[in-house]
Parts: C-alpha cells; structure tokens; sequence
C-alpha cells in the first residue's frame, strides 16, 4: 500500500538534456542500485540512512548528495521519517560538454565525495530546479544549470583518471561487458562461471566486492537502464519488457517501480510530454501521485 502522501514529479528538460525530479513524503525503502548519469541532490527534509560503495551515512536536511554513473548504492528511512528530496540527473555526455565549457578542458569527472553535509549548494539545486519547474527562459535555466555545476566540479570533482578509483579485474569486468551486450538473455551462472577461473561462491562474493552489487543485480539495472531508453522513445512498456529480458511485464513493472519510485508508464509520459514541447513550450512535465492504484497497460 502507497502512503497518501507520497508525491514524485519528474520533469525532463529538452534544452539542458536532464531530469529534475522531487520526491515528497517518501517513506519507500530503495534497494541497491545504480545509475548510468551522474546525480546531483539534497536532502529537503527528513532523515535517511543511505550506503553508497561500502560507506554508511545518516544523511538530513541541508546534506548534499552526489553520485557518478555507477555509484552502488541504497537507503531507508530513519526512525519512519518521510523523505523530501530534489536532484537532477545528468547524462555523461551532457555533464562532458559542460566540464569543457566551465573547465576548459576535455576531462570525465569524478565526484570525490558522495555526502557534503550542510552544504550551500543545495540551494543552487533547488534554483535549477525550480527554473525547470517554472519553464523559465532558457538563459535562466542556463545560467542556473552551469552554475550549480561549475560549483560542484571545482569543489567535489576530480578528473576520473586522477581519482582513486579501483576498477574491477579482467575477469570481472569481462562478466560486466558480457552482460551489457546478453542483457536481453536468459544469461545463468554456469555461463558466467565458465568465462572465468572462479568457483560459484568465490564468483559471487568477489563480483559483490569489486562492482558493489551482485551479478543478477548488475543484469537488472543494465536491462533497466536500456528499458528506460526504450521508453523515452515512445516503445510500449510490454514490448520494452520482452525486449530487455524481464520475464513477463508483472516483474517488469514491479522492479520499474521499486527502482525508479515510478512506474514504466508514468516513466514514459514524461518524454510524451516533451514530444508536445513545440506546442507546450520546453521543461514541460508530468506529475503523477502515487495514490497506489494498479495500473492497466
């Protein structure tokens, strides 16, 4: 059962290429994960424990959150309390053009530090986020866009080849790009074991150690991340399902949900909604309450 007072509203702006979203009196629990973009967000209100690659922390009001492009992590509430929350999400490439603009240099970022605790950017979050929300002029929603990043990149970022990154061995990472080119099969753990020297346990714990989440969960959020592609560009989400290997649009649907916090057609009615830009004007979007009805699709 859905609280009442949960609200999520996700708006997508065409110009800038990102999303900004706002999570209202959550109380759901999100289960480790990771994203293919980068995040930028604050906590508005209320306490959560979150784990992000190993390290805890019981993040508050006024706390910065910064993730890079697979960053493993999840969180729950603390004490019942419910979650307000706003962030944008940037894909690589837009986050690669704006370091050139604000750097002036070609580099891939990395975010040193995934929790800033009181920190004043959070109000520059909040700026972008409401320029997008208000459809404010494109200067506007420029201006605010490149200085909050300017902000965070020479604060909280370093060149991703300088940071102290630890990438997953040759055979792991062989399993990783297997998965994101089989994604859609019925990939088993004997076919993972026979393209490596490991037993099955020791295959298991040492995938979890050096990708931060284990294999099944790494297949799930790269079929995902390709869903959500798939979606943006109008796929029905039962034709998405069968195409991205999910079993059947039930379990689809649910993992869509548990992991976005929408489910896939509210996901997409937000880029059905920026299809209609050139009438409706860019940054506009969709809000839906989560009222917990079914949805029949």
């Amino acid at each position: 059962m859905v609280d009442e007072r949960e609200q999520r509203r996700i708006y997508y702006d065409r110009d800038l290429g990102i999303e900004a979203y706002n999570l209202s009196g959550i109380v759901q629990k999100f289960p480790n994960h990771f994203h293919e973009y980068y995040v930028i967000g604050f906590v508005e209100g209320g306490r959560r424990h979150l784990c992000c690659k190993g390290q805890e922390y019981d993040v508050e009001m006024g706390d910065l959150l910064l993730f890079n492009p697979r960053d493993n992590h999840f969180c729950g509430p603390i004490n019942g309390e419910i979650l307000d929350y706003r962030a944008v999400n940037v894909p690589v490439d837009v986050m690669n053009r704006a370091v050139l603009e604000i750097m002036g240099e070609e580099f891939t970022p990395h975010f040193t530090q995934n929790v800033v605790r009181q920190s004043e950017i959070a109000q520059s979050v909040g700026v972008l986020y409401d320029a997008i929300l208000d459809n404010e002029p494109k200067l506007k929603r420029e201006e605010a866009f490149f200085f909050l990043l300017e902000q965070v990149l020479r604060e909280y970022a370093t060149p991703f080849e300088d940071a102290a990154v630890t990438s997953p061995d040759e055979q792991i990472q062989m399993l990783c790009d297997y998965m994101e080119e089989h994604y859609a099969e019925n990939i088993s753990l004997d076919e993972l074991l026979s393209m490596t020297s490991f037993g099955k346990s020791y295959l298991l714990r040492v995938f979890t150690k050096q990708v931060g989440v284990s294999p099944y969960r790494y297949l799930q959020n790269v079929r995902l991340d390709r869903a959500k592609k798939l979606l943006e560009q109008g796929v029905a989400p039962v034709d998405a399902a069968v195409t991205t290997g999910f079993s059947d649009q039930s379990h689809f649907s649910n993992f869509f949900k548990e992991f976005i916090g929408l489910t896939p057609k509210q996901y997409q009615r937000i880029f059905e909604e920026d299809a209609e830009a050139d009438r409706k004007g860019p940054g506009e979007a969709m809000e839906d309450r989560m009222d917990g009805e079914a949805e029949h699709e």
